[in-house]
C-alpha cells in the first residue's frame, strides 16, 4: 500500500473547517508487517485511517492498495479488495448470538445484500464459522447473546466478524480500549496469532506503549497531523519526537509486561 501526493510520493490531507486533520503523509506498507500507530488524541490517526477505509474522503493525494486507487471508493468495495478494519467500540448485533453475528458476517461478505428470503445458515458457511470462532477462540461463547459478552470477547468477535475475507491488510482502531491491563496481552496474542496465520498485514492504533513494543515492527508516530517518526519499534521508542510529542521523556523502552522476548 501506498499513500502519495500527485506530483510527487506523498499525502493524504483532510480539513475540518480549515484545520489540517492529516497531511504530508508519505509511507508505504510492505506485505506481511506489523505497524503500530501512535500519538496523542487529535494527532490525526482516526482520521488517516477513516481514509483509507473510506469513511473519509481525501482533499488531495493518493491511496494505492495491491495496484487499485482507493480515492472516491466506498468501504465495502474497500473491503472486498482486501482491506478491512475494525473499530474502537466493537460493531457488533447485541441481541444475537455469537453464532449468529458471525454468520450475518459472513453473508454480508458473501453475497450482494441479505434479502427476506435469503437463506443464512447453510452448512459450508456454518462450517466457516465455527473455524473462525475457533481461530479467535471464542468457540466456547458461540451461543452468548453479544450483549453478554466480557468486553475482551466482543472485541474479538468484532475483529473475527470484520476479517471473514481473510483480507490482505487488517486496520485496527485502539483494539486493546477498555481492556484490564490483565487481559490485553492474552488478547493481543490471540488477535496477532490468527492474522499472522493467515499472513496478513496488520495496521493498528494504540495508545499502550507496552503492546506496541511487544507486537510491532515498525512504529509511525503521528503528531498534528504528521507523521513525525517512521522507524522499527526500538528506535521509535527513543526517537526525540516520539519521546517529546508522544510517550513522555519519563517512558522507559523495554518495560514490557509478561515475557517480553516471547513470539508474539
Amino acid at each position: 500500500m501506498k499513500f502519495r501526493k500527485s506530483s510527487e510520493h506523498a499525502l493524504c490531507l483532510t480539513n475540518f473547517g480549515g484545520v489540517v486533520a492529516a497531511h504530508d503523509i508519505n509511507v508505504k506498507v510492505e506485505e506481511g508487517e506489523t505497524i503500530g500507530i501512535i500519538g496523542a488524541n487529535g494527532a490525526g490517526k482516526t482520521t488517516f485511517v477513516n481514509m483509507v477505509t473510506g469513511y473519509l474522503p481525501p482533499s488531495s493525494g493518493e491511496i494505492d492498495f495491491l495496484g487499485n486507487s482507493l480515492i472516491g471508493l466506498k468501504p465495502r468495495d474497500i473491503t472486498k479488495l482486501g482491506l478491512c478494519r475494525s473499530f474502537q467500540v466493537p460493531q457488533v448485533f447485541l441481541s444475537e448470538t455469537v453464532f449468529d453475528n458471525m454468520l450475518v458476517a459472513y453473508g454480508i461478505a458473501e453475497q450482494s445484500g441479505l434479502g427476506l428470503f435469503t437463506p443464512i445458515h447453510t452448512e459450508d458457511r456454518e462450517v466457516r464459522v465455527y473455524d473462525q470462532l475457533k481461530r479467535y477462540q471464542i468457540s466456547d461463547y458461540r451461543d452468548t447473546a453479544a450483549s453478554a459478552l466480557p468486553q475482551g470477547v466482543r472485541k474479538l468477535l468484532d475483529i473475527a466478524m470484520a476479517t471473514v475475507r481473510n483480507p490482505k491488510l487488517v486496520m485496527l482502531d485502539e483494539p486493546t480500549s477498555g481492556i484490564s491491563v490483565e487481559e490485553k496481552f492474552g488478547l493481543m496474542d490471540i488477535i496477532m496469532e490468527a492474522l499472522r496465520a493467515e499472513q496478513t498485514t496488520v495496521m493498528f492504533i494504540e495508545h499502550d506503549m507496552e503492546i506496541v513494543e511487544r507486537f510491532v515492527d515498525r512504529v509511525w508516530a503521528f503528531y498534528q497531523g504528521e507523521i513525525v517518526c517512521d522507524a522499527p519499534t526500538a528506535d521509535a521508542m527513543v526517537d526525540e519526537k516520539v519521546r517529546e510529542f508522544v510517550i513522555g521523556q519519563e517512558y522507559h523502552p523495554g518495560h514490557v509486561e509478561g515475557d517480553a522476548n516471547a513470539e508474539g
